[in-house]
């Protein structure tokens, strides 16, 4: 294979309603016809897609934003929070009213029994709220903690917990990673083992999370409903994700 192309989930391969385009599938289906080498990069715990993976027959991707890899259904890098630093957080967050989610690749649990940040944040994704347990990031290995709070108030958490990188996905929900973490070092570390060339590596996204990604491929492609910040950086803008912008982006990169 020549070629890999990486691929966001939510507003790149799921539209807004969180559904797959059959124009997608077909895309990647050809891709794959093509000798392309074809992998997710995504914010998102393995869990949170493993149906995705299956019904597109993907098996090698970046999880949690950069910080779980995986090869063939292998694990080739694993780079887990600060779990000292968490409990910190963690605390301070619980003070403040502002609930988290503790997250591992297998599964998820909140801080609090209910919250309707969570609620609202998590059922936007369709996923229901997580069960409580707010002892699950001790002995734990944790890829990403969600925070939930309203906009601006990250900054104080930003400020004082320069061993985290905080980047916001919704109006009420933030994503903890480790400091420096991104997309684009979990896929570097992928190309590194498939031994690509830099100009044949392509990424398609449309959220914040996604700037590091399409800064460090050859070839960065950000979906009409991408934010504004991602369009000015990419090498091309595609149509929306509901207006088959992935065929369309592909097609336009004649890569199917």
């Amino acid at each position: 294979m020549s070629k890999i192309v990486f691929f966001d989930i939510d507003g790149t391969l799921l539209d807004h309603d969180k559904n797959l385009p059959a124009s997608a599938k077909e895309g990647i289906e050809t891709l794959k016809r093509n000798g392309v080498f074809v992998a997710i990069a995504t914010g998102r715990a393995p869990f949170m897609f493993e149906s995705l993976r299956k019904e597109l027959e993907i098996d090698s991707f970046v999880s949690f934003n950069g910080q779980y890899v995986v090869f063939e259904g292998e694990p080739i890098y694993q780079n887990p929070l600060n779990s000292k630093k968490i409990e910190e957080i963690y605390q301070e967050a619980s003070d403040k009213g502002h609930p988290v989610v503790f997250m591992n690749h297998r599964t998820m649990k909140s801080s609090v029994k209910h919250h309707n940040y969570i609620e609202r944040s998590l059922g936007g994704l369709k996923f229901a709220h997580p069960e409580h347990d707010d002892q699950f990031y001790v002995d734990r290995d944790l890829y990403q903690t969600l925070l939930f709070c309203e906009e601006g108030q990250e900054e104080y958490y930003r400020e004082t917990y320069p061993e985290f990188t905080f980047i916001r996905w919704h109006p009420f929900s933030v994503d903890i990673l480790p400091a420096g973490g991104s997309k684009a070092e979990g896929i570097k570390k992928m190309v590194d083992r498939l031994g690509f060339k830099p100009e044949d590596v392509y990424a398609f996204g449309d959220g914040l999370n996604d700037l590091e990604m399409l800064k460090a491929v050859g070839t960065g492609v950000a979906m009409g409903n991408a934010v504004p910040e991602l369009k000015q950086l990419a090498n091309k803008v595609t149509r929306d994700v509901d207006d088959d912008g992935i065929w369309h982006g592909l097609k336009e990169l004649k890569l199917i």
